[in-house]
């Protein structure tokens, strides 16, 4: 099994960015060329702002090319639990706005001729437990009545038109969510960003920022020091300890990933007949697609440890397992891929971005939705350093503070065992 994403080894060649002159001032630092370094970037840039942005690593080397390559509308929370916590007109505004993320994409798709195979496929979100289906019939009504969403319930007796398994019992698909090749995709946001004048500098870990007696910033890096007006940290799950306060805002979790071989046009229509995007209903859930070349995409939480080679080969073991007992079909497949990388989430799941107390701005907190919103948040947070703090759907709510937390999650394997054992049982 390759340990590399599958999204970036078919993606094409990366331009080496790494090894060229630091501008000395500028006006906004991205720090972070993820998806939301590069749509800060790019929509910055299109107002007119010089831009540089640094990355410790490669473009795209740390979520934004390690996830499934969905972009799903709604977020990680209920209907309701969204309506009880932020009254219902802001519920309805920070909805909207993962279905107006998905938009963001498409139309950077479009506007910057980004051959990244973008479809709206569609999501169904399958129910592992018949009480899990009854759940789905009233998430259908309340996605209806209070948010205008219109969704199509799928009775167990009428699944296999979708998947071909019998480990469901129902599903609710939503026709608006979208797969795209997120390796291509990451690349063609790095060559409009060129277009517009961003220099973009890879292999160059911004170290710290400390703001100045005149009100501006300078921003340490390993090859130098950057003066800007502005800096914006999009560094969400990869935030390392020269952050600490950004690193204690949220809970890192690994998530991995195995990729078959090829299964054919016949197998792989068998599978998944529609090619819909599809996440189980499980504390500890699986999603699955395919991909465009007809492997199937699987991925999980199927440990509660980092990602490193060693770790990854183990969770790829467990995720063919249970990839097995969905689809039996599929006990002789090869699987080619396996990686690992890390997910964000704030406690209250949610995505949080704004300013710290010194002024840097930061977007991060996706929590399983990065494709589309950090996309979108990019877009957002152009504008707000524009001067629209009022564009944001998240303006004003602070992500809450993490009790005993200093940014290692030294927790994470008894969350693990309990929500597992939560699937077992309900």
């Amino acid at each position: 099994m390759k340990t590399i994403p599958y999204w970036i080894e078919t993606a094409g060649a990366f331009p080496d960015r790494s090894g060229k002159p630091l501008t000395e001032d500028t006006d906004l630092v991205v720090v972070g060329a993820g998806l939301t370094g590069l749509s800060t970037a790019l929509h910055a840039a299109r107002k007119g702002a010089r831009v540089t942005l640094v990355e410790k690593g490669q473009i795209g080397s740390g979520a934004s090319a390690r996830n499934g390559g969905m972009a799903n509308l709604g977020f990680t929370i209920g209907v309701s639990q969204a309506i009880r916590r932020y009254g219902l007109e802001r519920a309805r505004e920070i909805y909207n706005s993962y279905g107006e993320a998905v938009d963001t994409v498409e139309r950077l798709v479009n506007e910057e001729s980004i051959d990244c195979q973008f479809s709206r496929v569609g999501r169904l979100g399958v129910a592992s437990r018949p009480a899990h289906f009854e759940s789905k019939k009233a998430q259908q009504r309340d996605l209806a009545k209070h948010f205008g969403h219109e969704t199509t319930l799928v009775s167990k007796s009428e699944l296999r038109s979708e998947i071909g398994s019998d480990a469901y019992h129902g599903g609710l698909l939503d026709p608006l969510s979208a797969a795209l090749h997120v390796g291509r995709f990451v690349r063609g946001m790095a060559e409009a960003c060129e277009r517009t004048g961003v220099e973009i500098h890879e292999r160059n870990a911004a170290i710290g920022v400390r703001r100045t007696a005149a009100g501006r910033y300078e921003v340490s890096t390993e090859r130098g020091v950057i003066r800007a007006g502005q800096v914006m940290m999009a560094t969400d799950a990869y935030t390392d300890k020269n952050f600490p306060w950004l690193r204690r805002q949220q809970v890192c979790l690994g998530s991995f990933i195995i990729v078959t071989e090829p299964l054919g046009e016949q197998l792989a229509r068998d599978i998944i007949p529609k090619a819909r995007l599809i996440v189980d209903s499980n504390q500890v859930c699986h999603y699955f697609r395919l991909t465009p070349d007809n492997r199937l995409l699987f991925g999980g939480r199927a440990r509660f440890a980092p990602s490193d080679p060693t770790s990854d080969k183990k969770s790829g073991q467990v995720l063919f397992r249970e990839m097995c007992e969905i689809f039996p079909q599929l006990a002789r497949t090869k699987v080619e891929y396996v990686w690992g990388g890390s997910v964000g989430f704030a406690m209250d799941r949610i995505v949080h971005a704004g300013q710290t107390d010194d002024g840097v701005y930061y977007s991060m907190g996706y929590a399983g939705h990065g494709v589309q919103m950090a996309t979108h948040m990019g877009q957002v947070m152009a504008e707000v350093m524009d001067g629209h703090p009022e564009v944001s759907p998240v303006r004003d709510l602070a992500p809450p503070r993490i009790p005993l937390y200093n940014g290692t999650a030294w927790f994470l394997p008894f969350a693990g065992a309990y929500y597992k054992t939560l699937d077992r049982i309900r």
